[in-house]
């Protein structure tokens, strides 16, 4: 039977992905989806009591799981994914290569440097009362930048998926940590030679993995994290196995500890003791290695070595076919990764003064993971910024005590922290899916330097 004219275009508009209809209903899958597998993660909850378990409906928790992925998703059909979408043709007319976004890398590079020089007497002199969390916070930021700027030389440089970054971060910081316990060295001999024993075993994971490529590559890797992790778990005499190590010495100043009393800094320097000047001490260490990791990869990527991580990354087999040594390019890759990953793992042991192996999980190996795809693959800025909004944003969504009196006391913020933090990351990653900055300025050029535009390659290629 033909189909009149209206019919046609009722049922044109119905199929169109564009229409409100259709958006509608995809939103409406998704919130169903949620309903049925969010009824017995969110909905019940169980509590041990005397004699079993107690389970406790959560409806309101359930409900409001189930509006928030509908809103969501409706709001990101109707104004994201649309390729009609106003706010679509905006992006697409303000910045058609990305180009604009990424010329304000080197302004926005400066500004952030200069912001960090005085970060710690900013939260001192504006919050005085909470400038101790703030520059740990600080500190805690500039660690995974230093650890976002080493992984990106392996996967964002030499396109090597690794997944078990976090095991060079481990061995860093028990090299210091075991250093200080048998031999009684100090922080600042430690480092480097923790940073060169996480570099021999970034030499021990790469070769064999020499002849893997892509998910083989990264499920090696990822077991290799297992297996140090299991390693310092187990060998209990060596390591103290789950008790972890305590004790572990502070850095010195020239000699000088950061401690009340005769002898300290502020008694040598005639000035009066305050426990935030170790955090702000602190806070300029990890600033400074993260500095010598960036000076450091930035001069790598303009010599040949450099050069053939990209070349690499590219393409293996045009690498290969133009002379190019690509076993002594992935070992190169490996180790000065792990080299800089120990590092920030030997200041993590003097930071924390414990370590133990539940320090060392998959999931920092996965944080790490994102903030280089989020930043984009190859960028030193975007590390930077993805640093800030991953780990600075899921320290804010700790503090979301307010929506208690919002939703009521029945409300748990904790519970919702990850929910909203993996809602952003999709936003984002929708938003810009190669990355925050993803363009990239060839270190190499014939004529005229020209950034590259994102839409110049394929999607995970030719960063």
């Amino acid at each position: 039977m033909a189909m009149t004219g209206s019919n046609k275009a009722v049922a044109a508009q119905q199929n169109d992905p564009n229409s409100f209809a259709a958006s509608v209903k995809d939103a409406a899958i998704a919130g169903l989806l949620v309903a049925v597998l969010g009824f017995f993660f969110i909905g019940i909850r169980t509590d041990i009591a005397p004699g079993g378990l107690d389970l406790k409906m959560r409806w309101g928790a359930w409900i409001i799981s189930i509006l928030v992925v509908f809103a969501g998703r409706l709001l990101l059909n109707l104004f994201v994914l649309r390729t009609d979408s106003p706010l679509t043709r905006k992006f697409a007319d303000a910045m058609p290569s990305g180009t604009r976004f990424a010329g304000t890398g080197k302004w926005l590079m400066r500004a952030l440097f200069a912001f960090a020089l005085v970060l710690p007497f900013f939260f001192t002199t504006f919050f005085p009362g909470k400038d101790r969390q703030f520059i740990d916070l600080a500190i805690l930021i500039m660690t995974y930048i230093m650890l976002g700027w080493g992984l990106n030389i392996v996967v964002g440089l030499a396109g090597l998926l690794d997944l078990g970054y976090v095991a060079f971060y481990a061995v860093g910081a028990y090299s210091f940590a075991l250093l200080a316990q048998y031999l009684d060295i100090g922080f600042w001999f430690a480092l480097p030679l923790a940073g060169i024993l996480a570099a021999c075993w970034g030499i021990v994971l790469g070769f064999p993995v020499l002849r893997l490529r892509g998910d083989y590559l990264a499920i090696v890797t990822l077991a290799f994290g297992e297996i140090i992790r299991v390693v310092l778990l187990n060998w209990y005499e060596f390591t103290n196995g789950p008790d972890g190590i305590s004790g572990i010495p502070k850095p010195t100043f020239f000699g000088l500890e950061l401690k009340r009393g005769e002898g300290g800094f502020a008694d040598f320097f005639g000035i009066a003791y305050d426990p935030i000047q170790r955090f702000i001490f602190l806070y300029y260490i990890i600033f400074i290695l993260a500095l010598i990791t960036n000076f450091v990869t930035m001069r790598l990527r303009r010599l040949p070595i450099g050069r053939a991580w990209e070349a690499l990354r590219e393409d293996e087999i045009a690498c290969r076919s133009l002379g190019i040594n690509t076993r002594n390019t992935k070992l190169t890759a490996f180790s000065i990764g792990a080299m800089f990953g120990g590092f920030a793992g030997s200041f993590f042991a003097t930071r924390q003064g414990f370590i133990s192996p539940e320090s060392f999980t998959f999931l920092e190996s996965a944080i790490i993971l994102a903030i280089v795809v989020l930043g984009g693959l190859g960028s030193q800025v975007g590390v930077v910024i993805a640093s800030v909004v991953m780990i600075g944003g899921i320290e804010m969504l700790r503090n979301l005590g307010f929506l208690q009196q919002v939703f009521g006391s029945g409300f748990d913020p904790v519970q919702y922290r990850m929910l909203i933090f993996g809602l952003a990351m999709v936003l984002i990653m929708v938003w810009k899916p190669r990355g925050l900055i993803s363009t990239r300025e060839p270190s190499v050029v014939l004529k005229e330097k020209k950034r590259i535009g994102a839409d110049m390659v394929a999607q995970g290629e030719g960063h």
